[in-house]
């Protein structure tokens, strides 16, 4: 079977093909359609890539771990929500209560130790030179003293820093022995918060 094509030809002064005539409105309709549709798709797709949620901030609020008599010259921390109003958030607690970087920059420290036990009284009974330390224990390239504080004869020794920490440094915080610290979570306390990366 043949198909026959019909030509036809065109009237004087009139297009060959009758072709819709588009207002500038439809065309910027459109326009303003896919862009919207192009900027939605591009922000959803971020989203699923995790790009647009606000940095974390990485920050540990710890009280001590006190199990009994101290062995060593390490004070332990801990950090959890149940405990109270203590939290570990993007840093790390090791097994032993040491503070872990995750991420280097300038990080704010706080800390404050009581003694327990601690009166007027037992003043004469506390080695002359007690001191609270805080540094960064590992690894040994960067082991320093960040804080070397006295108890001037007192019962708290409390301060706060800003220093720079690398991913993986260590924190430790040591107590002259044989001196208890209170584990009283109002008393004894250890933070430490990113304030720039």
């Amino acid at each position: 079977m043949q198909r026959c094509l019909r030509i036809m030809v065109p009237e004087e002064g009139s297009s060959g093909c009758p072709v819709p005539r588009l207002s500038w409105m439809s065309v910027l309709r459109s326009a303003a359609i896919l862009s919207l549709t192009g900027i939605m798709a591009y922000c959803f797709l971020r989203v699923q890539q995790g790009q647009l949620e606000p940095p974390k901030r990485d920050m540990a609020e710890l009280q001590l771990n006190h199990t009994g008599q101290r062995l060593d010259h390490r004070l332990r921390w801990q950090g959890s929500p149940a405990l109270g109003r203590s939290f570990v958030d993007g840093l790390e607690l090791d097994d032993g209560g040491q503070l872990r970087v995750r991420r280097g920059g300038v990080y704010r420290l706080h800390i404050q130790v009581t003694l327990a036990n601690c009166s007027s009284s037992t003043r004469a009974a506390r080695p002359p030179r007690a001191t609270l330390t805080v540094g960064i224990c590992s690894p040994a390239a960067h082991s320093i003293s960040l804080l070397r504080l006295s108890f001037h004869g007192g019962c708290v020794a409390a301060s706060q820093r800003l220093t720079p920490l690398a991913r993986g440094d260590t924190l430790c915080t040591n107590l002259t022995l044989p001196l208890l610290p209170s584990a009283n979570a109002d008393e004894t306390f250890f933070g430490v918060q990113l304030v720039h990366p």
